[in-house]
């Protein structure tokens, strides 16, 4: 048994990890949204590796859940990457000088018609990255008032409203299947329960 104990402390105190060192960093594929870089790299130990990603941007998302009536609101938006209507959670980036929730309530307003009194912060998600640097801030919205703005989607977005004690439900629907609006989901229903909501 003491032998495991020092097994885990082991494990438990080996250094950090050093990062990679970057050697070259070049562009080699460009479009009207995206820009492919290699990445020369070089590890700790010796090895070198080309990689290759999207350039990094500083700019963020936000991912919004909206609750009104113990229901969540979500829209259907196409999705042209799997040519496929998809059922998730308003979403879009956050414009240069706004903070996380007035982005939120602006896409809020634009693709459900409702700004919100209250918002709450829950986590900043990653996808794929190594490909990407793009971060996903997820915000619950509550105390909704109707309100729109003019927003670039080509086209009225459907709303479904799904119930609160049904949530996990949502799984089973086809539609519903983007990491992101998957990671919202839970990270709501684990906010509701700690409220005592659910």
């Amino acid at each position: 048994m003491e032998y495991l104990h020092l097994l885990l402390a082991q494990f438990t105190m080996s250094k950090p990890l050093q990062k990679p060192t970057i050697l070259h960093v070049e562009t080699v594929a460009r479009s009207r949204l995206f820009n492919v870089e290699t990445v020369d790299l070089e590890f700790s130990n010796g090895v070198r590796r080309v990689y290759e990603r999207m350039r990094p941007s500083a700019r963020e998302a936000v991912m919004i859940v909206p609750i009104v009536d113990n229901h969540l609101i979500l829209i259907r938006e196409y999705a042209v990457g799997t040519e496929s209507y998809e059922l998730g959670f308003s979403k879009g980036l956050i414009d240069p000088g706004e903070t996380v929730f007035e982005a939120a309530n602006r896409e809020l307003k634009e693709e459900v018609g409702f700004g919100a009194n209250q918002l709450t912060f829950l986590k900043k998600l990653t996808m794929a990255p190594s490909y990407f640097s793009s971060k996903m801030n997820i915000v619950i919205a509550e105390d909704l008032y109707p309100e729109s703005l003019e927003g670039d989607e080509p086209e009225e977005l459907p709303q479904v409203r799904w119930p609160l004690e049904s949530l996990l439900g949502l799984l089973d629907e086809e539609d519903f299947s983007e990491a992101r609006n998957v990671s919202a989901l839970f990270l709501v229903r684990e906010w509701l329960k700690e409220k005592g909501r659910l």
